[in-house]
């Protein structure tokens, strides 16, 4: 629900002076028979088993069904729609090389429009019989998985390749920042050329701070638990079909955000003004 919506409601609710609570529990007894919202609570759960009670009541109140948080708890309970717990996550780089590592600028950037600071990371991904390396470029202002690579190497080519889709897709204008941890991947020669070619500043965590890119740990956490915890892959080539379209389709297009106002990514980009381009000038005040 957009921000004029909300304050719209809470003038309404204190004109009637009446609880936004008692104004929810209204609609819905008008619109909705109990039957038929635990049905609707039902098929939002079943579809997005990893989501909790705030995003399936965002999910409903984006279909018109303006419903309590406290009573989608209550249906969840009854009807034991527990979302599926997280798995604990596995560190995929290695720090411990002798490139040349850069100071985290990310920190301190203030991100107001896409194409400002993108976070990079890699996670695996298990097969029947292997492990395959995913490789991904988020845009840290929506959160939209903009590259991403799948291979069966740990080699510098597996990010170098995501990375090539997000510059082919987004054509960010010079003084962009790209953070990601101090991995060899990322340190190496090949992808350090190839953002020194497009002008763009690098950013790395901390030594031994994950939460110095919590951003991309969220994402991959999110991609196990909804997709990849859910599947049995044969080969490569079907991990890479299924993830593709979980990204593309679900990820992006689909799946709410907290982080978004309950929004997914592309239309979170729409709905925002046209984005200032971090210039060279801004990105150093920035720092």
């Amino acid at each position: 629900m957009k921000a004029g919506t909300q304050l719209a409601i809470r003038r309404m609710c204190a004109l009637a002076r009446i609880s936004r609570a008692g104004f929810y529990r209204r609609g819905v007894r008008s619109r909705l028979a109990p039957v038929e919202l635990r049905d609707q609570v039902q098929r939002v759960a079943l579809e997005w088993p990893a989501y909790g009670s705030r995003r399936i009541t965002a999910e409903l109140r984006r279909g018109g069904v303006p419903v309590n948080r406290k009573r989608v708890q209550r249906l969840m309970r009854e009807d034991n729609l527990l979302c599926l717990r997280k798995r604990k996550f596995v560190a995929t780089t290695d720090s411990a090389h002798g490139l040349k590592v850069y100071p985290n600028l990310a920190a301190v950037l203030v991100v107001s429009g896409v194409n400002q600071l993108w976070r990079a990371d890699i996670t695996y991904i298990r097969l029947l019989e292997e492990f395959i390396y995913l490789a991904v470029v988020l845009d840290a202002f929506s959160r939209r998985a903009i590259g991403w690579a799948l291979e069966g190497t740990l080699e510098a080519k597996l990010t170098v390749a995501a990375l090539e889709m997000a510059l082919e897709r987004r054509r960010p204008a010079p003084g962009l920042v790209h953070h990601s941890d101090r991995g060899v991947q990322y340190a190496s020669h090949d992808y350090v050329a190839l953002l020194e070619a497009h002008q763009v500043r690098i950013s790395m965590s901390r030594r031994g701070n994950p939460w110095d890119n919590a951003t991309c740990e969220s994402f991959m956490k999110t991609l196990k638990c909804e997709e990849v915890y859910r599947s049995e892959y044969r080969n490569l080539a079907e991990a890479r079909a299924r993830i593709g379209e979980f990204l593309e389709e679900v990820y992006n297009q689909r799946r709410l955000h907290s982080s978004l106002g309950y929004c997914p990514p592309t239309e979170f980009e729409r709905l925002q003004s046209p984005p200032r381009m971090l210039t060279p000038a801004l990105a150093q005040e920035a720092v």
